[in-house]
């Protein structure tokens, strides 16, 4: 499979906004996996481009030391939302639960948060914006779900309260 050109930002015809396209040209070094080691936990993910220039998130989760997450971010420029209402996201998981995370600010404390399920066959993940719900350190806050006008990092995590593998591939995350 041939694929070419990174694309961050690009406003396309139809309204849509690419916020990362995943290429074998992709520059994927501000992509920063966050462990529960932040906590004491001892699981390791890894975020690489495989050789189709596909977004790779892998790695284990182990409850070892109360851990049980991983998660891989990255920031952007402030990205403003306008009209747009869902994040689209084209990926190959593995069966397994994830969660999509968006932070309106970097210095906000809480995330975001949309669950979804992988099937283990390419698909298309759409999450409202509006029905991301905030939460912090795995507790849902008593706030209103995202109305904000911009954001400043997304992120994928892994935390089913088991110890597994995992891997994800990501295609394309897109604002529409």
């Amino acid at each position: 499979m041939i694929r070419l050109l990174c694309i961050i930002f690009l406003i396309t015809p139809m309204g849509s906004q690419t916020i990362f396209d995943f290429t074998t040209d992709a520059d994927i070094q501000n992509w920063r996996v966050v462990d529960d080691g932040v906590m004491g936990g001892v699981s390791s993910g890894r975020f690489t481009l495989n050789e189709d220039g596909f977004g790779v998130f892998a790695g284990e989760v182990s409850l070892e030391n109360n851990g049980g997450f991983s998660s891989v971010r990255y920031r952007l420029d402030k990205l403003p939302i306008k009209s747009r209402t869902t994040i689209r996201i084209k990926l190959r998981g593995d069966g397994k639960k994830y969660q999509f995370r968006v932070k309106a600010s970097v210095n906000d404390y809480y995330s975001y948060i949309a669950t979804f399920s992988t099937s283990g066959e390419w698909e298309e993940v759409n999450i409202p914006l509006a029905e991301m719900y905030p939460a912090f350190r795995g507790r849902r806050l008593d706030q209103p779900n995202f109305h904000e006008d911009y954001m400043e990092e997304i992120a994928f995590l892994i935390g089913n309260k088991r110890e597994e593998t995992f891997r994800l591939m990501i295609d394309a995350i897109v604002l529409e």
